[in-house]
This record gives structure tokens, sequence and C-alpha cells, in this order.
């Protein structure tokens, strides 16, 4: 896999994985004026987070767009088994996590925030066990990175990730997709002061409330296992996409297809309301073809593995059996087929940027 950067006349492109990539995006290309505003708050809470960093704080944080390396650098695993780059949120002030985190509140939707603390707050009930040996868990071990410069018209990414983490935010114009990003966390229980923190629970609930009320012969295509199954489309596989598998949209009634969407819009949902609603529209038109794949007991415990697979979406929850209980550790994968990374806007884009006809 290669990245060679050459001179058109559109701009600067780079092929990512075989596809031409235009750097310079106007907003009237990328798609409806709707979002800028939201957009805009995304890039006026980055150049604020910039604003607090020393030249060196900025040099740490800052990648080129085209770095395909620092836009494949993201795990599931703890620092000490995978090495991030960008700002280490243990090295910076109060403030200057303060600005970070301003960065993801202007991105995400409120729930999906919360999911964020929360996913970090596990991760530092971790750090206080014993005998980790060289992996180290905690607050303090997440990344922060800015790949290009934060634009209007300009594509730019941001990415925030460590052990169990890893948000990544493309912005093309005044679209911004969280395409692809990995959730879930370990525990998945735990107390937060007096607040009792039990991740992604809604997002189980309402899968398991589907999978209970397929018929026997809808169960038959749907449940494709008896034992949870890990996840298929994790990081490191960008190139590969799985075989769908269990029940189409088009088998089930219409309360089924109805939970089926809102599965999907919980997921989608960790992003900011308007740009999540750009995208209800797409997945209803693409329901039909849509699969649902259900691996494990027909329980809303989290113990069992889901997966959903659709012309514009994938997602999956994957239970652990590394050390404890199942459902105590979760791996969960977000993914748009075709536009990871906001790869089809660019595709979009230089359609439209070569169609222009040239009446100079």
């Amino acid at each position: 896999m290669q990245c060679v950067a050459k001179w058109l006349q559109a701009g600067l492109q780079c092929c990512v994985w075989g596809l031409m990539v235009l750097l310079a995006v106007q907003p009237e290309v990328c798609g409806q004026q709707a979002n800028v505003d939201q957009s805009a708050q995304v890039v006026a809470a980055t150049e604020s987070l910039f604003g607090q960093l020393s030249e060196s704080q900025r040099q740490a944080v800052s990648f080129r767009f085209n770095d395909d390396e620092q836009r494949l650098r993201w795990s599931n695993l703890p620092s000490g088994i995978f090495a991030r780059r960008g700002l280490r949120m243990g090295d910076l002030s109060e403030s200057q996590r303060s600005a970070v985190m301003g960065v993801l509140k202007a991105t995400l939707s409120p729930a999906g925030y919360q999911a964020v603390v929360d996913n970090v707050e596990a991760d530092e009930q971790l750090n206080s066990g014993a005998g980790r040996g060289r992996v180290i868990f905690g607050r303090d071990e997440f990344y922060f990175a800015v790949l290009g410069q934060p634009s209007l018209k300009e594509a730019w990414m941001w990415q925030f990730g460590g052990h169990h983490l890893a948000v990544n935010a493309t912005i093309v114009g005044t679209k911004i997709t969280l395409a692809p990003s990995l959730t879930g966390g370990q525990p998945m229980h735990y107390k937060a002061g007096q607040r009792a923190v039990s991740q992604m629970s809604e997002e189980i609930a309402v899968a398991a409330k589907l999978v209970q009320s397929l018929t026997v012969e809808q169960r038959g295509k749907a449940v494709v296992s008896e034992r949870f199954g890990d996840m298929v489309w994790g990081p490191g596989r960008d190139d590969m996409v799985p075989q769908p598998e269990g029940i189409q949209g088009r088998d089930l009634s219409a309360e089924q297809r109805q939970q089926l969407l809102s599965l999907l819009l919980l997921r989608v949902g960790l992003l900011n309301a308007e740009d999540a609603g750009e995208r209800r529209g797409e997945l209803e038109k693409g329901l039909d073809d849509t699969w649902f794949s259900w691996r494990g007991a027909l329980t809303a415990d989290g113990a069992s593995s889901y997966r959903v697979q659709g012309p514009s979406v994938f997602l999956e929850y994957a239970p652990q059996s590394m050390g404890g209980k199942p459902a105590e550790h979760i791996h969960a994968m977000y993914r748009e087929p075709g536009n990871d990374y906001g790869l089809r806007w660019f595709r979009e884009s230089t359609a439209a940027e070569k169609s222009v006809p040239d009446n100079r």
C-alpha cells in the first residue's frame, strides 16, 4: 500500500488505497451548506487548541493530511504494546486537556462525547490494578493528532485514541464522518463517583430486542453461532470487506426493520445531530439490503456478539474472552463501506471537479 503524491490541475492529490484523493475540496462541492456551522465549530475548537500549544507541541500534534502511516495508526491495544503519536493527554496542562476535549465536544453528540469519557475513565479503572507488566493503562495514555489544516475548504481529520478507543473524524468541507472508529471498553460497568456507568447499554438492549423478536424461521437465518465471536473488520484490516451474513432487512417485519434502523442510528448517533441526521436517509434507503447477524445466547446481558452490514454502514459488537466476564470487555467497530476516512466524498468531489467545463 503506497501513497503517491501528484500535482494535478485541481490541486495536490494523493493516492490512498488506489483512490485519487482531492485535498482541496470546496464546501459547495462536498454537500449541503446546512452543516457549515457545525464544521465551523470543529475548526474553531481545533484552532483554539492550537493557540494554547507550544511550538514543539504543535509539531507533535500536526501531520500532513496524506500521511497514511499516521492515518492508520490506531488500535484497540494499550500503550506499551501499541505506539501512538500526537499529543499525549498526560503531558498536557489542565487547560490544554480541556481544549482537546473541546474539539471532541464540537464534533460529537452529547451522548457520543459521554461515551468517549466513559471509555477513558474505564481505562483508569484498569490503571488501579496490579500485574500489568509493560502494559500501561489510564486516562494519561490517550493521544490526540490532527492531519491537515483545520479548514472549511480543505479536507482534514483529527484522531483521538488509546486502549479500546480510536475515534477518526474526517472533515470534508461541511461533512463529517467518524468512519472508521473503534469503541467498547473494559470494564463496561463501573462507578464514577456516585454515577453508575453502563457502557453501550442502550444499544445492547435494542440489539437483543431485535433478535428476540425474530420468528423461529428468521432466527434460523440471523443466529449464525451459539457462541459469541470476535471483530472481523477491526484495526489493520482496512482493505478487506467481510462477507455479509444473517438475515436481510427485506425479510423483517415493519416493526423489526424499525428496530434495526434504531440500532444503526444509536451507533451513528455518536456523531453530532446535524451530521448524523444526514446519514438517516441513506440508512433507510439501504435497509432492505442491510444484514443482521447474532452469535450467542438470545439474552440482553451483553455477552453475545452481533453485526450489522449494509450498503453504506457496518457495525459490530464483540465481547472478549481474555480475562474476566466477556460482557465486561467489549470491542466495537463502526465503518462506512466505501467511505472510511471520507474516501467516497473525495471521489465524488474529484468527479465533480473533472465534469466542470473549462471555458477559459
